[in-house]
């Protein structure tokens, strides 16, 4: 899925938009311990209750695609032979009306989201009435084409709120506001089937984490049985990593600068383009910005088996995951520098007598303290 596709979904995660009856839940204690099961029938929630309900649900497809949004593809011998596909397509299919269906739903959660925290799983399904799209990205409501129904499920925290300091208006007093347990944002959620080309694709689900350092593998081991992209923090120092083997003594401050730029580049371009898939860089395209910023001849040879050896032959990511393209960065074990990408000329290395330095040119408005000083030739 596409963040347009995500996005129109997400749009209807509001309490007067989607057609959710019913929200199915259980309560988990720390010990990995179901302590209730609940159906909720919607329409019975309070107004200000149920906006809050959907604004927790929805946050399961908000974040970026590569870095939060993964992709799940099932391999083509898993749909409706496997047991992880059976049981999505069941639950999609009874409208989560299947009671045991459900409950193992919630045992396969509980077995294997390491956490010490109390928390929530949350479950809900919709049914969406299709309707064209006009060349302007106008709904085009009498123009009906599918029904897509899909489930949406998310891993919720309880945490316990501090006890605080309250005042009584009524009785004139301070007293003790107790603590209560209060449903924190999803650490972890789904949605099956995929919704793409704006239709059902049962080959497809999406699973969301808010952690960019922890994709909680043993979760889609479970659910899934497959594999996704390592979580976007490790990709970058992957990447960070591959660039240093690649490159060797070509590894300097005006690579680092060149290459920063090129993909800085990619991404504008990209947004400009307005396109509807998301852009995402593969082995060929970084063996191309590493030439093109002057690696050699001889370490460009390195690179098809360090990036092989580092991500996979045919893996491909979100490049906003490997750089920072609102800032630029040098650091020493002492000192750390930041800049605009677009003020990264005013650095540079040098050798003098010797000794390493990291310059950076001060013209005017230098200031120590908060205290504009001189910058004198002697």
């Amino acid at each position: 899925m596409n963040e347009k596709e995500i996005a129109e979904i997400r749009k209807r995660l509001k309490h007067d938009k989607n057609n959710i009856t019913k929200l199915y839940g259980c309560y988990v204690s720390s010990k990995k311990e179901i302590k209730n099961e609940f159906v909720q029938t919607v329409g019975l929630i309070p107004l200000e209750t149920n906006e809050m309900l959907f604004n927790v649900i929805k946050k399961t497809l908000s974040g970026r695609v590569g870095r939060n949004l993964h992709d799940i593809s099932f391999k083509t011998e898993q749909v409706g032979a496997s047991d992880e596909h059976k049981l999505l397509m069941i639950l999609r299919d009874s409208e989560l009306q299947n009671e045991m269906a459900v409950h193992e739903l919630y045992e396969k959660i509980v077995s294997s989201y390491p956490t010490d925290d109390d928390y929530l799983i949350l479950l809900g399904c919709d049914s969406y009435d299709l309707s064209n799209i006009s060349k302007n990205d106008e709904v085009m409501e009498d123009d009906s084409t599918e029904v897509f129904r899909y489930i949406i499920c998310c891993v919720c925290p309880i945490k316990l709120t501090r006890t605080v300091l309250g005042f009584s208006n009524a009785e004139n007093k301070f007293g003790n506001l107790g603590a209560e347990n209060s449903v924190s944002v999803p650490e972890i959620g789904f949605m099956f089937p995929a919704f793409d080309d704006r239709s059902t694709n049962i080959y497809n689900a999406l699973y969301y984490t808010k952690s960019t350092d922890e994709n909680y593998q043993t979760v889609i081991d479970t659910l899934f049985n497959t594999d996704v992209l390592m979580p976007a923090s490790e990709q970058k120092e992957t990447f960070q990593s591959l660039i240093a083997e690649t490159a060797g003594e070509d590894c300097n401050y005006e690579l680092m600068q060149n290459v920063h730029e090129h993909i800085t580049e990619m991404i504008a371009e990209h947004k400009n383009t307005k396109a509807d898939e998301d852009l995402s860089v593969g082995k060929v395209e970084m063996k191309k910005i590493l030439t093109d910023c002057g690696v050699s001849e001889e370490n460009i040879s390195k690179f098809d088996e360090n990036f092989d050896n580092s991500f996979g032959e045919k893996t491909s990511f979100n490049p906003q995951n490997i750089i920072d393209e609102k800032n630029f960065e040098i650091k020493t074990p002492d000192v750390t520098i930041k800049v605009k990408p677009d003020k990264s000329y005013l650095l540079e290395t040098k050798v003098i007598d010797g000794v390493k330095y990291v310059m950076v040119r001060a013209e005017e408005g230098v200031e120590v303290n908060g205290v504009k000083i001189n910058i004198s030739e002697n």
